[in-house]
Parts: structure tokens; sequence; C-alpha cells
């Protein structure tokens, strides 16, 4: 996946998370499917933007971005901001 792929996955995870919030708040979607899909969201979003720093850090050291990997979710949730 190349750059531009995964920001365009961002790009549509942030907007279903935001229409999902959206629609939370004006009470027409609720309980525990919604939960479970916007924390879903959460950690998509979290390994694409992992992804996207690995293929931008390989670039910089001058390796294949193409090597670059998408981390498990139990890695890329345990980081500290």
């Amino acid at each position: 996946m190349d750059e531009k792929a995964i920001l365009n996955r961002i790009s549509e995870f942030i907007a279903e998370e935001h229409a999902l919030r959206d629609a939370h708040e004006r009470a027409e979607t609720g309980g525990a499917e919604t939960r479970q899909r916007l924390r879903d969201l959460e950690v998509a979003l979290d390994q694409c933007w992992d992804l996207l720093r690995q293929r931008r850090a390989r670039i910089e050291a001058g390796q294949n971005p193409d090597e670059a990997q998408v981390r498990p979710a139990s890695e890329v949730e345990d980081y500290r901001q």
C-alpha cells in the first residue's frame, strides 16, 4: 500500500468515525455494536498512521518503503504518545 492509498484509508476511517459519533450524539445509534466499531476504527487508524510513519522513516533512511508492514493492534496500541 503506497502513501496515497494509506492516506485515503485514513480519510475513509475518519469520515466513518465522525458519522458514527454524530449519529450517536443524535441518539440515532447506540449500544455495544457502535462502541465496538468506534474502537475498531481507532485501532485501524493507529495502524494506518504507524504504517505511514514507517514508510516515511524508510524513505528518509534510504530504504524501500514497500517493506513497511502493518503492525498488530496489540503493538500499536501500546505506544506512548
